[in-house]
């Protein structure tokens, strides 16, 4: 007897099973063995030796649909039998879905040879990948000979019709992805009451009844509570906040009261309330004319811990505004426990992609460990689109093909589609990370190469963000966080923003611009408000650099107005170094602000565990003004006697904002005259053309300074 444990996610479907390799001598089986299972009902599987690191539990690592096909769930108790399989004369098999297939999808032949080699035994249920990367489940109908037997090109298949009404749309924990902390809590919380409810009788104590699930959309809140009915077997009915609410009296507790009574009659039972915020919110907040809202509220609360006992129901909540709710929900009795379902990390995300992927055709050119990377912010609806997005830009390559007025695809086309790597690419431009959506989010396009003149900096930037992202390992060994805060100050056009933007893509980090200005609000607790949006949104999209340009403007020095203003800066500050200060549970957060008047900023940023590094870039010099040239010319066709070491002496005291406005202009000027000669001869770039923009720089300059 062995303790059944979830599988891997590429077993799904393959009819296979692992176990310990010690196991395995110790019953006299070998690795790639035909063996019987037997929970509630026997299944043959193939047997593998299980991954060094799932060794020396005892267990047998089984997936969803095989603990299906054996009866049972995860942590039960399941033998292993030796079992002789013949091979199979004849097999039917019948869909279990109500999607539309196409012919070629029920076509004995093709069917047969995705099937071949798979063990079954009548009444087993088998999961193929169907034409365009579809998943379809199977159920056995009957096998000749009965019993154990295994399906060879050799043996007759028979594709019986769908039955009327069969779907096949029952989520596992394997459909959830990058949650496994999440579904374990889930699991203690809600498998073993409702499975082993003697053992609360015996220690004395409630089970509990409630789980609250919040966490921002897309993530997986819906899908858990799906997977957690389907695995423990339990009846499952499913609420949606608005649609309780009734227009007559009483109607709305009504309907309320009438699903918990259905639960009690079907229990074991899971009540799952999605958006529960919409139909009980918080009761003081309510206006006067809301007393529907409120009674609904009453209503529930006397249902989840009233003075009538409500059985063996657990009730599941999801809610992306968990501070919305009434408190009175949120004790122990109602909802005993609150697990956030929060925004999967890079692990998380590979895992979610393999979900997602595991039935449509790749090419070997896809990696999914780099998209993983690249999609920081991404939540598991998201993802989901990644992958649809991609195969609707495969579709797209063989539109020529398909003939509109037959609605008919070839089916040899169908076959050869794969989706690749170029169509991941282009999903990615088209779908966002909805989790910092409502904020301004870039991936910028500038690199280190682009950035000249600042090496110094550079390469403290370097150190201090980019290092802790790729090598976070190594300064967790040497127990050493890295700074929370980056002031970058420097006059202006010495390239502050731009260094800013190199570091967002050279880390891959999600590079979010607030504009100081752009948070002040004339109404009371708007800005405050706005600021802690704009912190909750970088935690949320983390790996991210939060960067604040012109950062004077939003938290000047205190005690400078007086009246109104002087209370507004005071609030704005102190709710600015709140949220500083508590960046130590916001891994992955770099904040960094750009100014030209350090001086203008309240000293209590400066800090430590706010902005605890302080750069300042300075003024090009020779070397650095010439490199800055030679980046902004690179790509530009330039005539032999351009002098770019002249041009770095000519242009002392000029920022780097300066040069790159002196090349634009010089070759805006080389632009409009080959124009106008009427675009002939080679268009280049000459020395005369800086010549006469450093003239007329010269003569500003000194303007200015007689002024």
């Amino acid at each position: 007897m062995l303790k059944v444990k979830d599988g891997k996610k590429k077993d799904i479907g393959r009819g296979l099973v692992r176990m310990d390799p010690v196991d395995m001598d110790r019953l006299g089986l070998s690795d790639g063995e035909i063996v019987e299972i037997k929970g509630s009902r026997r299944t043959p599987v193939r047997l593998l030796a299980a991954d060094h690191d799932d060794c020396g539990q005892g267990a047998l690592f089984l997936d969803g649909l095989t603990r299906g096909n054996a009866g049972v769930a995860l942590d039960d108790r399941i033998s292993v039998h030796k079992v002789v399989v013949d091979f199979a004369f004849e097999i039917a098999i019948r869909p279990l879905t109500t999607m539309h297939l196409l012919e070629k999808d029920l076509d004995p032949s093709g069917l047969k040879e995705k099937l071949s080699g798979l063990p079954v035994i009548n009444g087993d249920r088998i999961r193929l990948v169907l034409g365009g990367g579809r998943d379809c489940d199977f159920q056995v109908t009957s096998t000749k000979p009965g019993g154990s037997v295994m399906i060879s090109p050799a043996s007759e298949l028979i594709v019986e019709k769908p039955s009327a009404g069969a779907k096949s749309d029952k989520a596992t924990y394997k459909d959830v992805g990058g949650l496994s902390n999440q579904l374990q809590r889930i699991r203690e919380m809600i498998e073993l009451p409702l499975r082993f409810p003697q053992a609360f009788l015996r220690l004395g104590v409630e089970p509990p009844k409630g789980v609250l699930l919040y966490g921002p959309p897309g993530t997986g809140k819906t899908v858990i509570a799906k997977a957690v009915a389907n695995e423990t077997d339990a009846w499952f009915t499913h609420i949606s906040g608005p649609e309780i609410i009734g227009k007559y009296y009483g109607e709305s507790e009504q309907r309320l009261r009438e699903v918990f009574e259905e639960a009690q009659a079907h229990a074991p039972s899971i009540i799952f309330i999605d958006e529960i915020d919409a139909i009980a919110p918080k009761r003081e907040e309510m206006g006067g004319e809301k007393q529907v809202e409120r009674r609904v509220v009453a209503q529930l609360l006397a249902l989840m811990d009233g003075l009538q006992a409500r059985g063996q129901i657990v009730v599941i909540a999801a809610t992306n505004l968990p501070n919305t709710l009434d408190p009175a929900l949120r004790r122990p009795g109602r909802f005993d426990r609150e697990i956030a379902v929060p925004i999967p990390d890079r692990r998380g995300r590979e895992e979610i992609l393999q979900i997602h992927t595991r039935g449509m055709p790749l090419a070997r050119d896809v990696d999914l460990i780099r998209i993983a990377e690249v999609t920081h912010g991404f939540v598991g609806a998201d993802l989901e689109a990644l992958a649809k997005e991609a195969a609707m830009a495969a579709l797209r390559g063989i539109m020529p093909s398909i003939d509109f007025e037959d609605f008919q695809v070839p089916y040899d086309h169908l076959r050869t589609m794969e989706i690749d790597m170029k169509n991941f690419t282009a999903a990615l431009r088209e779908v966002e990370p909805s989790a910092i959506r409502e904020v301004f989010v870039e991936r910028p396009n500038v690199t280190w190469q682009d950035v000249g003149g600042l090496d110094e900096v550079t390469e403290e930037l370097r150190e201090a963000v980019q290092w802790p992202m790729e090598h976070g390992d190594v300064f967790r060994r040497f127990r050493i966080s890295p700074p929370r805060g980056i002031m970058l100050h420097g006059k202006s056009g010495t390239g502050k923003t731009l260094l800013v933007k190199a570091l967002a893509r050279e880390s891959g980090a999600n590079y979010i611009s607030v504009k100081g200005p752009s948070l002040m609000s004339r109404f009371v607790g708007e800005s405050e408000r706005a600021i802690r949006e704009v912190f909750r949104k970088a935690k949320q999209a983390a790996p991210s650099l939060l960067c604040f340009d012109e950062i004077e403007s939003l938290v000047p020095v205190r005690g400078r107005d007086s009246g109104a203003a002087s209370q507004f800066t005071e609030r704005v500050i102190s709710q600015f170094l709140s949220e500083m200060s508590g960046l130590d549970e916001m891994d992955g957060v770099v904040v960094l602000g750009t100014t030209d008047r350090i001086d203008l900023i309240d000293p209590a940023l400066f800090s430590a565990g706010r902005f605890d590094m302080v750069l300042e870039l300075p003024m090009p010099d020779h070397d650095g003004r010439k490199e800055i040239f030679q980046i902004h010319l690179q790509e530009k066709p330039m005539a032999d006697d351009v002098d770019i070491d002249a041009l770095a002496k000519a242009t002392e005291g000029a920022s780097g904002g300066d040069i790159a406005m002196i090349c634009r202009t010089a070759t805006t000027a080389a632009v409009r005259e080959y124009i106008r000669a009427g675009e002939t001869g080679e268009p280049l770039v000459e020395s005369r053309h800086f010549a006469a923009v450093l003239e007329k720089r010269g003569r500003k300059t000194s303007s200015a300074t007689e002024k």
